[in-house]
């Protein structure tokens, strides 16, 4: 019996869309995933802090999402540059299909860098500004 085979570019995908909630790592690995349990609970924890602190800065009551979005990005881009075969080996070893990239990958690996890093810089920006000038600019 042969295990269902499962999709390089659409794990990618996966992570770039809805990585910050674990979605990529439950496709690739199952619904008990440690690390995917790990990026859901992003989602009760910045629930905790708007809970506890309602005062804060809209940003840190989203800060919990936004790193595990971060840490989705940069599992986005393994996933991707990793070669067919040991895609295969990791997560299709009994499936009887071969992963083949194609031009979409690409397109999706150049997406994830430009969105991540965007954000990346952005939230170390935003930290910055909050912790050394108050929030003076913005």
């Amino acid at each position: 019996m042969s295990t269902p085979h499962k999709n390089k570019t659409f794990a990618t995908f996966l992570a770039l869309i809805l990585g910050g909630l674990g979605v990529h790592r439950f496709y690739l690995r199952g619904t008990f995933d440690k690390l995917g349990l790990m990026h859901l609970c992003s989602l009760p924890i910045a629930g905790m802090v708007y809970g506890l602190a309602p005062e804060a800065d809209g940003f840190f009551k989203l800060l919990p999402i936004t790193i595990s979005y971060i840490v989705a990005f940069i599992e986005a881009l393994v996933l991707g540059v990793s070669a067919d075969e040991k895609f295969d080996a990791q997560y299709n070893p009994g499936s009887g299909q071969a992963s083949s990239s194609r031009w979409i990958l690409a397109v999706l690996l150049v997406t994830t860098m430009i969105i991540g890093s965007v954000t990346l810089i952005g939230t170390i920006a935003r930290v910055f500004d909050l912790l050394y000038t108050g929030g003076a600019y913005g």
